[in-house]
C-alpha cells in the first residue's frame, strides 16, 4: 500500500513557477512508475510527466515539454515536479499518482496504468 500526499499548489502569475511535490509513504514506493496528471473543471484528468523507478526515464506530455521536469529522491520518497513559464492554461488540480510497475511504457500516460493517487492540489495561473 503507498500513501500519496502532494503540496505546493497555488496562485501565480503567468511566466511564473511552482514546484509541486508528493511525499509517499509504503516501503516499496521506490520500485514504483511516479506520475502526475492535471484535471481542469469539464475537462478529462490529463497525463504531464512520468518517471521511472530510479529517476533514469522521464515522459512529458505535449502541452508542457521543455516546461515542466519531474525527478524523484526515492531516499525522501518524494517526487517533485518542476513547473516553470506557466500559462494560465496549466490551471487544475495536480495529483501525483504511482503505478505498481517499475518501468514506463506506453500505458504511462493513462490514468487507468495508476493505482495509487494523492487528493490533488490547487494551481492557479493568473493571466
Amino acid at each position: 500500500q503507498v500513501q500519496l500526499v502532494e503540496s505546493g499548489g497555488g496562485l501565480v502569475q503567468a511566466g511564473g513557477s511552482l514546484r509541486l511535490s508528493c511525499a509517499g509513504s509504503g516501503r516499496t514506493f521506490s520500485s514504483y512508475v511516479m506520475g502526475w496528471f492535471r484535471q481542469a473543471p469539464g475537462k478529462e484528468r490529463e497525463f504531464v510527466a512520468a518517471i521511472n523507478w530510479r529517476g533514469s526515464s522521464t515522459y512529458y506530455g505535449d502541452s508542457v515539454k521543455g516546461r515542466f521536469t519531474i525527478s524523484r529522491d526515492n531516499a525522501k520518497n518524494t517526487v517533485v515536479l518542476q513547473m516553470n513559464s506557466l500559462k494560465p492554461e496549466d490551471t487544475a488540480v495536480y495529483y501525483c499518482a504511482a503505478d505498481n510497475r517499475p518501468l514506463l511504457g506506453s500505458g504511462s500516460y493513462s490514468p487507468s496504468s495508476y493505482i495509487y493517487w494523492g487528493q490533488g492540489t490547487q494551481v492557479t495561473v493568473s493571466s
